[in-house]
């Protein structure tokens, strides 16, 4: 039994799973491990574990059954809406591994990721972009109405706002995720990283192409603004509280109000890890020469 508020903290488990299990399987058995420890050495969350882990028969199952209960109202029921995710997510193995990579996203990225368990139940970011790949699906399917509907409750219930036309791409992780906000015309690649308060957004009321498109591997801060049909290159870095309202350059940093890149416009400097999976925030700190306190 753990004291106080502690909580129990499992190693990250070695990745990709034995040759034996496929990904679907390996993570699946995971976080029911997960979920049976946490139910024994905390009793009062027992029944709740089960009711939303323990109890299905897969990850498809649990997923369907936790977000259809997070997003139900007095007159958007829960039945209807555990259908819905469920038939999405058991019709389309791109769905069910885009799931598989945003859970494996938090596990390695955030240190406060204690399990997998607790990023499926509690991480309201994983949430959020869960229930936009089901409205995405529905958008693309000319089911707008509902698609808005999805889009609607999880505005309200988390505190995420992803218009359902926006395009994102797998192992995302939007950290703390309040106050994000993705426009209809936003692209976002694979191994994302974000943090709260991050606007994807445009710059008037005309329509069409109006948003951002974020390359892989991009790492953008908390508090940052990035408005237009700008694009993000690969493994690019913005910084916390930055404006970004021009293009930039891959591998490079982009940091205030308005962004400039670190080392400047001509000779940027350019880092050689994924920000966006590293997760390194400060280090051009050392190579701005006017950063001062």
């Amino acid at each position: 039994m753990l004291a106080g508020n502690q909580l129990r903290q499992y190693p990250v488990p070695t990745f990709p799973p034995p040759e034996s299990e496929d990904v679907e399987s390996w993570l699946w058995n995971q976080i029911k491990a997960e979920a049976r420890r946490d139910a024994e050495s905390e009793p009062a969350l027992a029944s709740y574990l089960y009711s939303t882990v323990l109890s299905h028969p897969s990850l498809a199952r649990s997923i369907s059954f936790h977000l259809a209960n997070k997003l139900c109202s007095s007159t958007l029921l829960s039945t209807l809406l555990y259908d819905l995710f469920l038939h999405s997510f058991s019709s389309s193995p791109t769905l069910r591994s885009a799931v598989f990579a945003d859970l494996l996203a938090a596990r390695h990225r955030d240190p406060a990721c204690v399990s997998f368990s607790h990023c499926l139940l509690n991480y309201k970011g994983f949430l959020a972009v869960q229930t936009h790949r089901v409205a995405h699906l529905l958008w693309a399917q000319d089911r707008r109405p509902l698609a808005l509907a999805l889009h609607s409750r999880v505005a309200e219930v988390f505190s995420v706002d992803i218009h359902p036309a926006a395009r994102i791409g797998k192992g995302i992780l939007l950290d703390h995720a309040t106050g994000v906000v993705i426009g209809e015309t936003a692209v976002v690649g694979n191994n994302v990283s974000m943090l709260h308060h991050v606007t994807l957004g445009g710059t008037g009321k005309i329509g069409g192409d109006r948003h951002p498109k974020i390359g892989d591997g991009v790492l953008i801060g908390a508090g940052a603004t990035i408005l237009g049909n700008v694009i993000i290159g690969e493994g690019a870095k913005i910084g916390a509280g930055s404006l970004v309202l021009i293009d930039v350059p891959p591998r490079t940093t982009a940091v205030g109000n308005p962004a400039r890149l670190i080392g400047g416009r001509e000779k940027p400097a350019r880092h050689e890890d994924v920000p966006g999976e590293s997760m390194d925030h400060t280090s051009f700190i050392t190579e701005w020469s006017d950063y001062i306190i």
